[in-house]
């Protein structure tokens, strides 16, 4: 089934693995458009070794919309995102618009760090529950949370079950049971 959805997933270096190509690959299978953007160069090496060659540039995206923004985490890459200027202008926009933003394991700090997870709850890799203590929010010890149009989620054994929530909260709960039932789980 092919979707009029577009998804911009940001890679910086030590971006975790699992989790990017979890979510690439799903959202693919739903029939989104994903837009994988380098913040540096364009092949981009993950914490465990990976290239991955992206689409494009962050810079060269700044001033298109996109239907959601899922961040992988990943050390460092989580703290390279958090570090990007053009990817937090995307994020503001984004979260202005009250449109749909993911962040998985260590990259819920990211939105932390730009005031879009304020005095709320969310989830992020369990190691990283003092770093993450601001104005108010509350780490919960869940695969999956979300509040409003943001959705969080733990770590790389969440990274499946978060990539087939973001694709039924921007479709529909029989389209995600399509994608999923494909996978053989």
């Amino acid at each position: 089934m092919s979707t009029n959805m577009t998804v911009l997933i940001p890679l910086a270096p030590g971006f975790e693995e699992l989790e990017m190509v979890s979510i690439q690959d799903l959202c693919v299978r739903a029939g989104f458009e994903v837009v994988l953007a380098a913040t540096n160069k364009k092949n981009v090496q993950g914490a465990r070794g990976l290239n991955v060659v992206a689409h494009t540039h962050i810079d060269d995206v700044i001033d298109q919309d996109f239907d959601a923004i899922i961040l992988p985490g990943g050390l460092p890459g989580a703290d390279h995102l958090r570090d990007n200027h053009s990817l937090k202008t995307l994020l503001l926009k984004q979260h202005n618009a009250e449109k749909l933003i993911g962040a998985i394991c260590a990259a819920p700090k990211v939105l932390i760090q730009h005031g879009i997870i304020e005095s709320q709850s969310f989830t992020a890799f369990p190691n990283s529950q003092n770093e993450f203590t601001h104005l108010g929010s509350q780490q919960l010890n869940l695969p999956i949370v979300q509040n409003g149009h943001v959705i969080t989620s733990r770590g790389p054994g969440t990274a499946m079950d978060f990539a087939l929530y973001v694709i039924e909260k921007l479709t529909t709960l029989s389209h995600r049971l399509d994608v999923e039932t494909k996978l053989v789980r």
